[in-house]
């Protein structure tokens, strides 16, 4: 299992991860505010601004102070290297 590092020592499961948003839109904050209600928000941005809203195939909803580039990019990494390794 590959794991993420999306920021402050929080890890996700790479395999898990669904989409990485812009928390900026009205569904999307509709969205987390649903998981919140729901007991199914992690809030992993550590009281600074949300950047990025990972959604995840178990139907949790990440909040993370790192922007979805970010993020992104390390995703695209993590996808790389398990490429590699496999050849």
């Amino acid at each position: 299992m590959k794991l993420i590092n999306i920021g402050f020592g929080s890890m996700v499961a790479a395999g898990r991860v669904l989409a990485i948003v812009d928390p900026d839109s009205a569904p999307i904050k509709r969205v987390a505010q649903e998981a919140r209600e729901r007991g199914m928000l992690i809030d992993a941005s550590y009281g600074r601004k949300t950047k990025a809203v990972i959604l995840m195939d178990t139907d949790h909803v990440i909040l993370s102070a790192m922007t979805p580039e970010t993020l992104a990019a390390r995703w695209s990494d993590r996808q790389e290297q398990a490429s590699e390794e496999e050849q």
